[in-house]
């Protein structure tokens, strides 16, 4: 066993991780939020337990799209912690899980460089095989479960039955997590950029300061890390000063604390995609249309037509590798706090610098609506 010196002198990806497993929300009403997901981002019905299959204190809609799992749970009974975290939160992320080759060793090796243990590795069983599930604290009350299927074929995991449903909507295009944000509070940026640079071996792959994202009224700060094969990338972003509330602010008033801000998911038609969830309902934030004024002066040559662009409210930016196309859904429960992201990459490796001031200007008149600002 190398120590844990060797391991950074030797550059050992001592968590190699194979993509993100699932990502689960607990919830008020799973059933209800099972509907949405299907019809408004084309979600397709996989898996359930619930009482019905033999647990008593919870029910859990599987939905996956691409190489996306979303798990839907909500708890049976108001004593029940996920209930607490319901209260407290709202509808939001609980578990991100990673999906890794051992989920032993993957729990052996970063609660020992300080992670706090949330599940100890359990092997879960039935016909189709096992599963072994372990599990560490991160920011505020979210967790990431390491999950190793490699001795499993069943529909999702030991517990779980198929979920076949006559209501299907069809698919809107999306393909696979890109990556998902943590909003985190004053000065605590860098506490989570260094547990993830310790604790699970991630690099820091770029940084932005309040000059990056900065608009006249509000200001935060952001730090991106990423996994050894780059498969996994955490923004984590804190609040930095300025005139008003800034966005961050804001979530963490109404997450009452850290918690996931944004799920950006990725597609390879993202006008497609985009139409096709606008038609659904899915709202999204809209940039003023002088955005599109000088866009391919500022952006270069693109594919797209410009004009399509605009109607859709679509941003463009660029950079040393290429272009990306991005938009940002409105929050999707009541509370201003997650939301998501529709990317599509034609080369370009960043998270849109260009596009900051035009989408948190547009944030901002949200969060003036609601009185939040």
């Amino acid at each position: 066993m190398e120590t844990l010196q060797e391991d950074v002198q030797t550059g050992v990806d001592f968590l190699p991780i194979n993509g993100t497993d699932y990502i689960e929300f607990y919830v008020g009403n799973a059933k209800q939020a099972a509907y949405f997901y299907k019809s408004a981002f084309g979600f397709q019905s996989l898996a359930y337990a619930g009482p019905e299959t033999g647990v008593r204190d919870k029910a859990s809609y599987v939905l996956r799209q691409g190489k996306i799992t979303l798990v839907l749970t909500t708890p049976m009974h108001p004593n029940h912690p996920i209930y607490e975290h319901i209260l407290k939160h709202g509808d939001g992320v609980k578990v991100i899980a990673l999906w890794v080759d051992d989920a032993t060793d993957a729990f052996i090796q970063t609660t020992k460089r300080g992670a706090k243990p949330y599940l100890e590795p359990v092997t879960e069983k039935d016909e189709h095989g096992i599963v072994v599930r372990s599990g560490i604290h991160t920011y505020g009350d979210t967790v990431h479960v390491f999950v190793e299927r490699k001795n499993y074929n069943g529909v999702f995991l030991p517990g779980y039955e198929p979920w076949k449903a006559e209501y299907n909507p069809t698919e809107v295009g999306l393909k696979y997590v890109d990556h998902c944000v943590g909003n985190v509070g004053w000065n605590e940026m860098n506490v989570w950029v260094k547990f993830y640079a310790d604790v699970m071996g991630f690099k820091q792959l770029i940084s932005f300061d309040d000059k990056d994202i900065s608009t006249e009224y509000s200001a935060l700060m952001s730090k991106v890390m990423a996994n050894g094969n780059g498969r996994i990338k955490f923004p984590i972003n804190e609040p930095a000063e300025g005139k008003k509330k800034s966005q961050i602010e804001e979530y963490l008033d109404f997450y009452h604390g850290p918690g996931v801000q944004h799920i950006a998911v990725a597609t390879d038609d993202i006008i497609f995609t985009v139409s096709e969830l606008r038609k659904r309902g899915v709202e999204f934030l809209t940039v003023p249309v002088t955005y599109y004024e000088d866009l391919l002066d500022r952006v270069g040559k693109i594919d797209e037509e410009v004009s399509i662009l605009r109607d859709l409210g679509i941003l463009v930016d660029r950079d040393d590798e290429g272009y990306l196309l991005q938009i940002f859904t409105k929050p999707v429960q009541d509370r201003p706090t997650v939301f998501y992201e529709i990317i599509q990459r034609k080369g370009a490796t960043s998270f849109g610098k260009g596009n900051f001031k035009a989408l948190f200007e547009a944030i901002e008149r949200e969060q003036a609506r609601r009185g939040n600002l």
